[in-house]
């Protein structure tokens, strides 16, 4: 099987690690995690090497997108000291470029995402002020088939009720609502076991380029169209 496929073994990895998510256990198996890890970072390689002929990406390899499989414990109710999912993010370059790609594999819940986990709140506020003014583009690019068939809609947290310094009756107060925007879509095992696997996350990852340049302009101008950087 070609390196830049997810090998099952990295799959029967985490399944086995999710009934056995101790320190004993994964230090007595640290060689199967390495084993497991490789096929995955050869995955992320393949990807990057994709992404970087349509984006400019900073992210310099597939090994550095990878998140740690360790948990941050210190302020979680679950204590489990490992994760048990293959995850990893690639940064655009450039102050221009906004928007992030992420990719999670998990036995029978895998997906991909890309968008605005956490705006800081001047870039929120920026994109609010674009939906208030512009609403009806807002529709057009969310409502349009390749998005709709690849993504349904966007997703992400929310506010539960409008905004401060929006109408209730706002007509895009669904949007308006927004604290997170993101696109999502969702794989199966026999997807991520596939040998092109790489290539359907990137051409997923190409479909969310309308709305990633639609963000970036409006994250760097002002009201006006001047841009801010």
């Amino acid at each position: 099987m070609s390196c830049t496929a997810i090998r099952k073994e990295s799959i029967d990895f985490l399944k086995t690690l999710s009934k056995n998510n101790n320190r004993d256990w994964f230090n007595k198996h640290k060689d199967k995690y390495v084993e497991a890890q490789a096929s995955v970072i050869g995955f992320a390689d393949a990807l990057l090497a994709e992404m970087n002929k349509h984006d400019k990406m900073e992210t310099p390899s597939g090994k550095k997108s990878l998140f740690r499989i360790y948990r941050d414990v210190r302020f979680s109710n679950n204590k489990t000291p490992y994760n048990t999912h293959w995850s990893g993010s690639f940064k655009r370059a450039g102050k221009q470029l906004r928007g992030g790609y992420y990719f999670h594999i998990a036995p029978g819940n895998s997906f991909i995402a890309g968008g605005f986990w956490g705006p800081v709140p001047d870039d929120l506020k920026r994109i609010r002020q674009d939906i208030d003014s512009n609403y009806k583009d807002w529709r057009k690019l969310l409502a349009h088939k390749a998005f709709v068939q690849t993504f349904g809609q966007l997703v992400g947290d929310q506010v539960s009720s409008a905004p401060r310094g929006y109408s209730k009756d706002h007509p895009a107060l669904d949007l308006l609502r927004y604290k997170q925007y993101i696109l999502r879509c969702d794989f199966t095992d026999k997807d991520v076991l596939s040998p092109d696997f790489y290539k359907k996350v990137n051409e997923v990852f190409k479909k969310m380029r309308p709305f990633f340049n639609y963000m970036s302009e409006v994250l760097t101008t002002d009201l006006n169209g001047e841009s801010v950087l």
